[in-house]
């Protein structure tokens, strides 16, 4: 069925002044850091949500920030200067209803974050399926401690560095994540189309996102879009490995600068040594050697990540000598290769890979880094293109650097995704056991912690993935572990 036609991305009125900020789904993730950035810049911030809750309603209360329980007219009472209406937000949700009855603005998050911050700033826009919130935190610590740029933050994920999802900063440059998602109800369009590109990475494009686009081509052509706001003044930083984005950056009207390890890159790296600290490698700079840097994240597609970080540090006038000693300090983003606990000399690590190509570079990447310990998968297939078939085939090779897997049922949604649209975990036990590593299927958490915390054994990584919580199987796993290693001690 052809989708009717959309634009490409929607931008309401914005009142001359805006003082009063009133959010709609201000408990979610993205809005909850919106909105405290926004009283530190020193708007009067309000908002509401269904089910607020730790740790976000801690956050707001900590920042002084008002929030109401559900959804109402009355909630804007206060005469909001600007309503937000997030994601979360439906056509007939009642405050938006309201908004649009007493003539309040309301727009997009992303618009919203676009006209208050961005518009007299540097914008920075990191785009791709996968890297983003990895590279927009490290390419904002290296502006930030190599380059004193004091350079603005927005990501999906808290950067170690900052202990924040965000930072305003002083300085031009302001670094965001370009997510290709949608953006409100009223439109359709990815979120990067507002950001105002002056600077963008494009790490690499594969499909995702399956519960809003039908293809992969669909995709790309909001990918192109983005490519068509670039103009002359403008720079694209581009995965020279990746066809698909190559392809893209023909669309560029600016300059474009690409990195990767393949011959014709502007930004080269070689000699290439994975350890259990990371990498060493070597840079080459538009065929120049410009030495050995050292960097603490393993895996190939970490390293794309740094040569696109140097590669915006560079064009900002940051040099080699600053960059190389500002990476060896980065300290990553929570839930990124993230080492949670180890108990009995049993480490637990908590990662974000749920698309089967970040599963297999993740597994890859910890198989470098702990050598000679045995590494156990354990996946919950809940995004929306994780949960259905698309990637079956692929999934059943993604696993390979790991010695044994244990998969989750797929999660349960009222969408109305049908068995046979659904990933089909019995058939993916199967493949992944051909002379792969040793695949179970446990369905619930609790299944899943009682089996981890009896057959681990000291020496063991437990990598878990899921793009979420995963009903608190870390917690509940160290837990159990605890329990068992206190008993044999006590025993």
């Amino acid at each position: 069925m052809t989708k009717p036609h959309q634009p490409w991305f929607v931008r309401r009125p914005m009142p001359t002044t805006v003082k009063k900020v009133h959010l709609i789904g201000i408990a979610g993730a993205g809005m909850g850091a919106f909105a405290t950035m926004l009283q530190e810049a020193g708007f009067e911030v309000r908002g509401s949500d269904r089910g607020v809750y730790p740790p976000m309603s801690d956050v707001l209360t900590r920042a002084g920030i008002r929030w109401m329980e559900g959804w109402a007219p009355e909630h804007l009472d206060w005469n909001p200067d600007l309503v937000v209406v997030g994601n979360v937000c439906r056509r007939d949700n009642p405050e938006a209803v309201a908004a649009e009855q007493r003539g309040i603005a309301a727009v997009s998050f992303p618009q919203a974050f676009s006209d208050l911050f961005l518009a007299t700033r540097h914008p920075v826009v990191v785009a791709g399926t996968h890297g983003k919130t990895t590279t927009t935190a490290l390419t904002t610590w290296l502006l930030h401690s190599a380059g004193g740029l004091d350079p603005g933050m927005l990501v999906g994920g808290v950067a170690r560095n900052f202990d924040s999802t965000y930072r305003i900063g002083s300085g031009a440059p302001f670094v965001v994540e370009g997510d290709e998602y949608d953006t409100a109800y009223f439109d359709k369009g990815p979120k990067f189309l507002h950001y105002r590109p002056r600077t963008v990475v494009l790490n690499n494009i594969e499909f995702d996102h399956a519960d809003i686009y039908d293809s992969l081509e669909e995709i790309i052509e909001n990918f192109d879009r983005l490519m068509d706001l670039l103009g002359p003044d403008t720079l694209l930083v581009a995965n020279h490995d990746d066809a698909r984005v190559m392809e893209r950056a023909r669309r560029a009207k600016g300059r474009v600068v690409t990195y990767g390890f393949g011959e014709g890159a502007d930004l080269q790296a070689i000699d290439v040594v994975p350890g259990p600290h990371g990498c060493t490698f070597t840079l080459v700079h538009r065929g120049r050697v410009l030495g050995c840097a050292v960097s603490p994240l393993p895996g190939r597609y970490n390293l794309w990540n740094v040569l696109a970080g140097f590669a915006v540090g560079f064009e900002l006038g940051v040099p080699f000598e600053r960059l190389a000693p500002a990476l060896q300090a980065y300290a990553g983003v929570k839930k990124r290769q993230e080492e949670r606990g180890e108990v009995g000399g049993i480490l637990v690590v908590d990662d974000y890979a749920h698309h089967p190509t970040a599963v297999d570079e993740t597994l890859r990447a910890l198989r470098a880094k702990y050598p000679g310990r045995r590494l156990w998968a354990v996946y919950e297939p809940k995004s929306n293109t994780a949960r259905r078939n698309i990637h079956q085939h692929e999934y059943a090779r993604a696993f390979d650097a790991a010695d044994r897997v244990v998969l989750a049922q797929p999660y349960a949604k009222d969408d109305g995704l049908g068995r046979e649209r659904m990933l089909d975990v019995d058939a993916l036990v199967a493949r992944i056991a051909e002379g792969g590593p040793v695949a179970t299927y446990l369905p619930g958490v609790e299944e899943i912690r009682d089996h981890l915390a009896a057959q681990t054994a000291p020496g063991d990584v437990v990598v878990v993935m899921a793009n979420s919580g995963f009903g608190g199987l870390i917690e509940k796993l160290l837990t159990a572990l605890q329990a068992r290693f206190s008993g044999v001690a006590g025993g």
